[in-house]
């Protein structure tokens, strides 16, 4: 009996120091073994790999996979007009020399990521107090970001860090400026509106004297052809009425008369002092000797 227990026991000491030296490293991995804080050896490749039992040899995983360094709040840099303006950036970043980064940090990715840090405002402070605010947030930002990312990829080969990329995520005033500048941009828009106000009345004003202009000049136009047209048709009424009535003069003597009769007696109230022999009543004493 006591055999058989000092059989497993010695069974699962073994299988412990086994286990001990065994190790497996993922694909998203490095493996670093060290000894006594030494870098031994850095492995790269996944798989199953062999080590020494602690405390002799010890085993710490970095991560190879692309990070991202993202600030939780917008910075503030001075341009080289002296405004403040909040810069809110991300980079992408990922471990290329795992001996470096441990010797640098010690396997600690807080310190790494801190260090980082440092790295990109001091370059971002490097660029932008040389630049105005448009150029920073318009006109230059993707030499802005080129220049950091140059900066930034020089001191992160220093900790064995590959920086793949760099990104203003937001450039904007601070809260203060701010308020100015929605000001200035409100008194602009109010300056432009007026002016379009005061251009588009110009602009009615001139359309609605042309549109007078040629209602007077259509009116004045029409009413020359209609009186044209009316004299033509005077006139060929007047050739009709000489025609008609150079066949009879008497008649048209006789018809001249009755227009008068019916002008000079369109009313009761019409009194008229004329000599009964005259010529004016010429007809009526024919009409009534005639009717007799």
């Amino acid at each position: 009996m006591n055999r058989i227990v000092t059989f497993l026991v010695t069974a699962f000491i073994a299988l412990m120091l086994l286990s001990s030296t065994v190790f497996v490293v993922d694909q998203r991995k490095f493996a670093i073994v060290f000894a006594l804080g030494e870098v031994k050896q850095v492995i790269s490749e996944p798989g199953l790999h062999f080590k020494l039992p602690p405390p002799f040899q010890n085993v710490l995983y970095l991560d190879k996979r692309i990070l991202t360094l993202d600030s939780p709040e917008a910075d503030r840099f001075i341009t080289a007009e002296k405004m403040n303006i909040l810069v809110d950036s991300f980079v992408k970043w990922r471990i290329v020399d795992p001996r470096l980064y441990f010797v640098s940090f010690g396997g600690d990715e807080g310190r790494a990521r801190d260090r980082m840090a440092q790295i990109v405002k001091a370059a971002l402070n490097d660029e932008i107090t040389k630049r105005t605010v448009r150029e920073v947030i318009s006109g230059q930002r993707g030499k802005v970001m080129e220049a950091i990312r140059a900066k930034v990829v020089r001191e992160a080969e220093q900790i064995g860090v590959r920086i793949l990329d760099v990104r203003l995520k937001r450039v904007d005033y601070v809260e203060q400026i701010n308020n100015s500048v929605y000001e200035r941009m409100k008194a602009e828009r109010v300056r432009v509106a007026n002016e379009l106000r005061s251009t588009g009345a110009a602009d009615s004003e001139k359309i609605r004297a042309d549109a007078d202009k040629q209602r007077t000049v259509i009116l004045a136009e029409a009413y020359r052809e209609a009186e044209k047209i009316r004299g033509e048709g005077d006139a060929k009424a007047s050739g009709i009425y000489a025609e008609a009535f150079g066949r009879n003069p008497e008649f048209y003597k006789f018809y001249r008369s009755l227009e008068a009769y019916r002008a000079s007696f369109k009313t009761k109230a019409d009194v008229m002092l004329v000599d009964p022999n005259s010529d004016f009543f010429k007809y009526f004493k024919g009409a009534g000797s005639g009717s007799k």
